[in-house]
This record gives C-alpha cells, structure tokens and sequence, in this order.
C-alpha cells in the first residue's frame, strides 16, 4: 500500500540547541506530545505509548540519523505505526522553526486507507498542538 504524508511546522522564539535539546529529550514528551510518553530503550532505539491506558499503541522506533541541533530522523517500526518520520530544526529570524514530516504506512489495510481521509486532518491537528507546546517549553527559560 503506498504511504500517506503529514507535517507541520512552528517557529521557536529560542535558538535550536535549546530546541533539539527539549525535542530529543525523550522522558518529556509527556510535556509536549498529546497523550504521548516516550523513553529511549538503546542507543538507538525509541519507545513512545501515545493513548490513555489500556487505549493506545505502543509506537517503536529506530533512530535512523543523528544531527544535533539540526536532524533526528527515525523508522518507526511498531505494529500500528510503520514508516518513516523526521524533525527539522533550523535557525530563522525569530529564533528555530522546526518541521515535522512524517511518511507512513497506514495499519487496518483498506479499512486505514478508508478513514485516512477523516484522520488526516485531526492528526494534523494533533501535531499542530504538540509542536505549539513544544514551542512554550523550549521559550521558557530555565525547563
């Protein structure tokens, strides 16, 4: 089945060590990431549960490339979310304007591809308001 694509962006009033900083600090993406908890489990390797327990998916991922400040790109590799995803950080006038893109492989087969277009766009909003929260984090001196 061919991949579906979604992304983002946000400018950052902070400069993008302090950006990448708060982005790859995996314990608190609860802070930013809606319903989403993640932890690193190896050198290269992710786990993030996004749900409310026992409703959610466990998402796996593999860091793929590691370019602080600048590019963390990861494969997700769980059984609902399959693909490839990556997160720019770059300098800009105000500060970082960091982009979130995402290519992924939609589970439930024809049933996924069916529903996509409704779900598209709450996950686009979905990552819209964890990017804005990632924002105020990485703004707020001393977090």
């Amino acid at each position: 089945m061919k991949p579906v694509y979604m992304g983002a962006a946000v400018e950052v009033a902070a400069p993008p060590e302090r950006v990448f900083a708060v982005l790859t600090d995996w314990p608190r993406h609860r802070e930013w990431m809606f319903l989403t908890s993640a932890r690193q489990v190896g050198p290269d390797r992710i786990e993030a549960y996004s749900g409310v327990r026992p409703f959610g998916f466990l998402d796996t991922m593999t860091i793929t490339h590691w370019e602080p400040p600048a590019l963390v790109r990861v494969e997700h590799t769980g059984r609902v979310v399959r693909g490839r995803g990556a997160i720019r950080v770059r300098p800009s006038a105000g500060g970082t304007r960091v982009v979130w893109a995402e290519e992924l492989l939609l589970p439930f087969g024809v049933l996924g591809r069916a529903l996509w277009p409704v779900a598209a766009p709450i996950a686009a909003a979905l990552v819209r308001r964890s990017l804005r929260k990632l924002a105020a984090l990485a703004e707020t001196p001393g977090t």
